[in-house]
């Protein structure tokens, strides 16, 4: 078991060189873009932090988790696809819990962090806007 887990670790940490590295940078970068654009639309309707909503208001959750699937359930696939691929060409095998990590890791994580910040920052910069709704 401790060997499993072992080279599980080591194969997740080897993906940073090789087939497809450049996912690493383009996958993160565009769930910035839909966290950021979807942050100002928490400010500017003064909502609190989605993270926080989604964990602490139980009767939003399924309406919240549909919009983040929304946003980001296409840049999760393709994250999956390319990881699958990698595996198949380097790994020669497909390890679905490893994809999994990777994919949330480049598509969820990100998002979840700056949709975050830049609520946070923008209204930090325009506190006293009134909201649009």
């Amino acid at each position: 078991m401790e060997e499993m887990f072992s080279r599980g670790w080591h194969e997740l940490i080897a993906r940073d060189h090789g087939p497809l590295f450049f996912r690493f940078i383009c996958q993160p970068l565009v769930a910035m873009v839909f966290a950021t654009r979807a942050g100002w639309r928490d400010a500017r309707e003064q909502r609190p932090a989605f993270f926080w909503r989604v964990v602490g208001d139980p009767t939003q959750r399924r309406t919240l988790l549909r919009q983040l699937w929304k946003d980001v359930g296409k840049l999760f696939l393709v994250a999956i696809v390319l990881d699958v691929v990698y595996q198949i060409i380097v790994l020669h095998w497909i390890y679905p819990v490893q994809t999994l990590i990777v994919a949330t890791m480049l598509a969820i994580v990100p998002y979840l962090v700056f949709r975050g910040l830049t609520n946070r920052f923008v209204t930090l910069l325009h506190p006293d806007k009134p909201s649009d709704s």
